[in-house]
């Protein structure tokens, strides 16, 4: 039997600690003691020259100097101040040294002992000295008039036996308190070692080492691996064999069982849940793993695991039901993997069809209920089945080819599993009548193919059959019942991806319905701009792009586009809100910054007034530019909301970003928006988008800026539709993730021979001289058959202007594609249709222009207001020269 040695580890450490501890303590009571002198000479000095100064500016001192005998004043304050002040005197004395003062009186009158000619020169000295009462600590300093001149100097001091019977009053604290940290210190380093011999059994260093040696040696040298897993997870050890069989690193311990590389899920798993496992087969690493897994606290020990790990692979040579299962937990394991990479229905069919080829069976096909495609639900009955994918070992099989629609017979397995949603084995197809019955040419071929058994199942989801997967098999073994399990297994991991993708293609396309349904269907018809554009719906869903081409009263035109955040059917109808919203603005004939100010207001509005708290807030954000472009005077303002400043190509092909101020984003509230006005030259383009077409993850904005302008640089007569397409071919990639709406419009000029100004005076009198030039004008314009329509028009407008308006009245006449007569007077008053009663004498000439025109109305201007109305022109083909 090993002797142990006299002193444990625990002693060993005790012992080592006691002298560190008493070490410390006493280099730790003559720092104190070094501290405490230095500290008390400092104070003396500072309280000294404290008490010297408080005294020296204390109110009265200067003018008891300047009396008859200062001694007979300064003496009783003086006393008083040391007494309060815890000093051994204060001496005032004159600038010679002569003493007024003095703890000892027969010292007055006598000179000072000490310095004084520093503090004659105004500075504060201190010093030790032998003076009356003994060896002294003192501080000298002068007395100013209040010219500054120094009348006097007063010294304040303490004796130097009482500044160290000070030290000497706080040296036994001192002592006590190390003499306190000792006995703390060996106590704590007591218990310390007490909890040291209880975790070490008292075992001294050699056994323990020798013990570690032996423990290392049979970890390691077992042909079983052994894992200890903490409660947290953490693999706190593995031997050489576990870290073999399940290919961990080198340095895998301290690392979470989740984190460690190479570990199979189901391992991994197994190690985390801590649970109770006897022999569980698991499958890492190419081998089959025998696993026993035990809780370690059973003992009174940590929390956590213990787990072992027996290579039985060589079972497989017994028993070939270990390989079997071994392939079917890979294959269900790939399966996991492989189904259901994306939303798309036709891939993750065609995902299924491959992983089980040739693995499962030699042929795989896939049929999917029509209406599934569409992301409708299924119909009840096997009919409208539309064949998705397909796969095999050969291509050159008889089975009903891709994309062909096969409406099952009754009698087939695949009209009795969709209808029962149950699997169908058929272990002999030459047998099975019922399935041959659906195409006996096609199945005659089938079968002489050598294809001779099947399985179909259903594929299920939330308790729908959305259609049904077929398993073929030609060469081995038919179908078993263990291999109908499988298959069950197998479809069931992909049905929730498909029926996940249907319900994607579903709102998918409602949503780009929804959104296509709300954007233009066609642009109006105006003559002021020609106008390309393009829309696309991103590739993981629409959003809220939208734009828009709005006509307004004097052949103006506005453009619009804008941005919802967002995807989603939400995304698109609140598009859609937005854009109503713009188009009843714009009947107001509002400016661009007036309009985006109500829009604002309104998407406020609806997000305070958002009914369901998941989508309340979701439109804050929403961007918006909006512009408007006048053919006559070829001027364009344009306000935007959050929005990226629009291109604008010149007609000599070069390309700039106009300075649009760049107001906050819809919903914001409490900036305004600022208009900006552009002259256009005839020709130009203005090119609006929305940041899906330049924004993207590989590059930055300004990058997408400069490649926009370069696709748009240098092609001044392109037209606007082929522009749209060279911008997208140039900056967009083939599967966009965001929306992009892309609108280039052309500006045109209308001539200046087809617009005619008049400025009218305000007299009922010039009523008929307008009318004759207006005649004039028609006749010129060969409209002289609207003359009689106009001139009602125009003789109500004017006479409206000239009674209830102010000046200065103004006629503008264009001729576009349609006749439009503006009379602007200086008024802000708007006048209104109504239906005049017999007996009134007035009231009846706006509605007497109502009847003549196509549309009329009125327009606000900085100035006043323009009443407007349109006449339609006869022949508008002739008109445009077309």
């Amino acid at each position: 039997m090993v002797g142990r040695s006299p002193r444990s580890v625990a002693g060993q450490v005790f012992l080592l600690q006691v002298p560190l501890v008493v070490l410390l303590v006493v280099c730790g009571v003559i720092a104190l003691v070094l501290q405490s002198e230095r500290d008390t000479s400092t104070e003396a000095k500072r309280r000294s020259v404290a008490v010297a100064q408080t005294f020296a500016h204390s109110p009265g001192v200067v003018q008891a100097l300047h009396t008859r005998d200062p001694s007979k004043l300064l003496q009783p304050l003086t006393e008083a101040g040391r007494k309060s002040a815890g000093v051994d005197f204060i001496v005032v004395m004159d600038t010679k040294g002569i003493r007024y003062t003095h703890p000892i009186p027969s010292k007055i009158g006598k000179r000072f002992v000490g310095t004084i000619g520093p503090s004659l020169a105004g500075k504060v000295y201190t010093e030790s000295v032998h003076g009356p009462l003994g060896h002294e600590v003192q501080a000298t300093v002068p007395i100013d008039d209040a010219h500054g001149h120094v009348v006097a100097l007063v010294s304040a001091g303490l004796k130097v036996r009482n500044v160290t019977s000070q030290v000497d009053r706080q040296l036994p604290i001192i002592l006590a308190a190390g003499a306190g940290a000792l006995v703390v210190s060996t106590g704590g380093t007591a218990l310390v070692g007490r909890r040291l011999r209880r975790q070490t059994h008292s075992l001294a260093p050699d056994e323990m080492t020798r013990m570690y040696e032996h423990h290392d040696t049979v970890l390691h040298s077992v042909r079983e691996g052994v894992l200890i897993v903490g409660e947290d997870g953490r693999l706190l050890l593995a031997n050489d064999e576990a870290k073999r069989l399940l290919e961990l690193p080198g340095q895998a311990e301290g690392h979470y069982v989740r984190d460690l590389p190479g570990l199979d899920p189901a391992t991994a798993e197994l190690l985390r849940s801590g649970r109770e496992a006897s022999d569980e087969v698991l499958f890492a690493g190419g081998r089959l793993l025998a696993v026993n897994q035990r809780p370690m606290d059973r003992v009174g020990g940590p929390r956590g695991t213990v787990v072992t790990l027996r290579d039985s692979t060589e079972l497989r040579a017994v028993s070939g039901r270990a390989e079997v299962t071994r392939e079917r937990l890979e294959l269900l394991y790939d399966a996991g993997l492989g189904i259901g990479t994306t939303l798309d229905v036709v891939r993750t069919a065609d995902e299924l069809a491959q992983v089980a080829v040739p693995r499962f069976a030699d042929f795989v096909t896939v049929d999917l209920a029509d209406a599934v495609l569409q992301g409708e639900e299924p119909a009840p009955t096997a009919t409208d089945m539309r064949r998705v994918a397909v796969s095999g070992i050969q291509d050159n099989h008889p089975l009903y080819e891709q994309g062909r629609l096969i409406d099952f017979l009754p009698s087939t397995p695949q009209a009795r599993g969709y209808g029962s949603g149950r699997s169908e084995l058929v272990t002999d197809l030459s047998d099975a009548e019922g399935w041959q019955a659906q195409d006996p040419e096609r199945t005659r071929q089938i079968l002489d193919y050598g294809i001779h058994s099947l399985v179909a199942a259903p594929i299920r989801a939330r308790g729908v059959v959305l259609g049904m997967a077929n398993f073929w098999r030609s060469k081995g073994e038919p179908f078993d019942e263990e291999e109908l399990s499988l298959a069950e297994e197998l479809v069931a991991r992909a049905a929730v991806s498909i029926d996940n993708a249907r319900r994607y293609t579903r709102e998918h396309v409602v949503a780009v319905t929804l959104q296509r349904s709300l954007l233009p269907r066609a642009l109006p018809e105006q003559s002021a701009l020609d106008v390309g554009y393009r829309y696309l719906p991103a590739q993981s869903g629409v959003s809220g792009d939208w734009f828009d081409v709005i006509p307004l009263p004097g052949s103006r035109v506005a453009l619009a586009v804008g941005d919802v955040v967002g995807h989603g059917l939400h995304a698109a109808a609140t598009m859609g809100r937005l854009r109503t919203a713009v188009h009843n603005f714009s009947t107001l004939d509002l400016p661009p910054n007036e309009l985006l100010s109500h829009l604002d207001e309104l998407v406020s509005r609806i997000d305070q007034n958002e009914a369901c708290p998941e989508t309340a807030g979701e439109i804050v954000g929403a961007t918006c530019l909006y512009a408007i472009y006048d053919p006559v005077t070829r001027r364009c303002a344009m306000a935007r909301a959050g929005h990226l400043t629009p291109a604008l190509v010149s007609p000599d092909g070069t390309v700039v970003f106009p300075d649009v101020p760049a107001g906050p984003p819809l919903g914001l509230g409490g900036l305004p928006f600022q208009t900006a006005e552009l002259e256009l030259a005839e020709g130009s383009q203005l090119v609006l988008y929305t940041d899906g077409l330049i924004e993207d993850r590989t590059r930055d904005l300004d990058e997408g800026m400069e490649l926009l302008r370069r696709a748009l640089a240098g092609h001044p007569g392109r037209p606007p539709e082929e522009s749209c397409q060279a911008v997208l071919d140039e900056l967009l990639p083939e599967h966009p993730k965001d929306d992009v709406a892309l609108l280039i419009a052309r500006t045109r000029a209308l001539p200046a021979e087809n617009v005619a100004d008049w400025d009218v005076p305000r007299d009922p009198a010039a009523v008929s001289g307008m009318r004759l030039a207006v005649s004039d004008k028609l006749a010129e314009w060969g409209l002289s058959e609207l003359g009689f329509g106009m001139e009602l028009v125009l003789s109500e407008l004017i006479t409206n202007a000239i009674r209830y308006g102010s000046d200065a009245i103004h006629v503008r006449l264009i001729h576009d594609r349609t006749l439009i007569c503006e009379v602007a007077d200086g008024s802000s008053t708007s006048p209104h249709l109504r239906y005049a009663a017999t007996t009134d004498e007035g009231g009846r000439g706006l509605f007497l222009v109502s009847q003549l025109a196509e549309r009329w109305g009125t327009r606000y201007t900085p100035h006043g207001k323009v009443i407007w109305a349109e006449l339609a022109v006869p022949d508008l083909t002739a008109l445009l020269g077309e």
